[in-house]
């Protein structure tokens, strides 16, 4: 959500784009069918894009499958950047297409879009072994950080750390204000694993500030 009022707040005030909707909710009689996240006008091209976003957090697990989509996992391996890009393609564009959708758009006056876009915004993380030089400049362009095991937690009397809270994932890390001593985040970071979940962990030092999960599994 935070993600999406971000992009809606970039398309209000673009010269590029006029937005003509947004998060727009398609429903049948009975239920709700799926929502539509963004339709524009392209300024420079007159024509109206029906806009997907996503917001993700993946890290590269190298025999999480045989695709390359599938290397690429959630925190707590609930999902996969193959997932989504499944989803998108099987659900949310065809979404487009439903009667109900078309009566929708025709009731609001909405011309049909005529092309679907995925906008990705994706914070990517590796395992130390890998180096980021292997990937092509699109994903290069995303790597954020990399990944530990608990084992591989060392301390450092010279650092400070903290542990952001999900909704803190996309807030720049110099407005965090609660930093721990080693101790005290590695009781935070157990409590965490114990429950089967990977937290975010931001590590300062005086000369640079390292953004890691550690994980679980």
């Amino acid at each position: 959500m935070q993600a999406e009022a971000c992009f809606e707040a970039y398309l209000r005030q673009s010269n590029n784009f006029e937005l003509l909707a947004a998060n727009l909710q398609i429903h049948s009689a009975k239920e709700t069918l799926g929502e539509l996240d963004y339709i524009v006008r392209n300024l420079k091209t007159e024509k109206i894009v029906h806009i997907e976003l996503a917001c993700k957090f993946y890290l590269y697990d190298e025999n999480a499958g045989a695709l390359k989509e599938q290397k690429w996992i959630g925190p707590n391996r609930k999902d996969s950047l193959f997932d989504k890009l499944e989803k998108v393609k099987l659900k949310q564009f065809p979404l487009l297409y439903t009667a109900e959708t078309i009566e929708k758009l025709t009731t609001i006056g909405i011309e049909m879009p005529s092309s679907q876009e995925l906008c990705l915004k994706a914070f990517l993380f590796l395992p130390k072994k890998i180096a980021a030089e292997i990937f092509s400049k699109n994903i290069k362009d995303c790597i954020v950080g990399h990944y530990i095991k608990p084992t591989d937690l060392e301390e450092d009397e010279a650092a400070l750390y903290a542990i952001p809270t999900k909704k803190e994932w996309l807030l720049p890390i110099e407005t965090l204000t609660n930093w721990y001593k080693f101790s005290d985040i590695k009781q935070l970071i157990d409590e965490q694993l114990k429950m089967n979940k990977s937290p975010l962990i931001y590590k300062k030092t005086p000369h640079k500030i390292e953004r890691f999960f550690v994980i679980w599994w």
